[in-house]
């Protein structure tokens, strides 16, 4: 009688772990990020239309721009199209966009001007 009572108590003590597990992300659920805050990269939402400073691409071309917050230089991803990813209608596999540099800004340059200066 003292074992099967034993062996009771210990499976409603296991019972009640798991439970506890289980109900936990219920209570607090991990958040979820769409961006990690400590990314280097700036993905600008939706495509623009845009041209290469050295013409190496097409006239104007549809693209997705990303900001590298390191060196704050300015890339242009083609997705030939208004698509946010590189799309081909005359070719059925995926693409690949390799991309070109639109142009940098000077992140440097914020910190040279205290918030307090008005000699801008």
């Amino acid at each position: 009688m003292s074992t099967l009572r034993t062996t009771n108590v210990l499976l409603a003590a296991i019972v009640l772990v798991l439970l506890a597990l289980v109900l936990r992300p219920l209570r607090t659920p991990e958040p979820v990020l769409a961006q990690s805050s400590d990314t280097d990269y700036y993905f600008e939402p939706g495509t623009f239309l845009v041209r290469a400073p050295d013409n190496s691409q097409q006239i104007t071309v549809y693209a997705k721009v990303v900001v590298d917050l390191r060196n704050g230089r300015i890339w242009a991803f083609p997705t030939f199209s208004t698509a946010p990813y590189p799309a081909d209608p005359i070719y059925s596999k995926p693409q690949t966009s390799h991309p070109f540099e639109l142009g940098r800004f000077a992140l440097e340059d914020t910190k040279k001007f205290s918030p307090l200066s008005t000699d801008h």
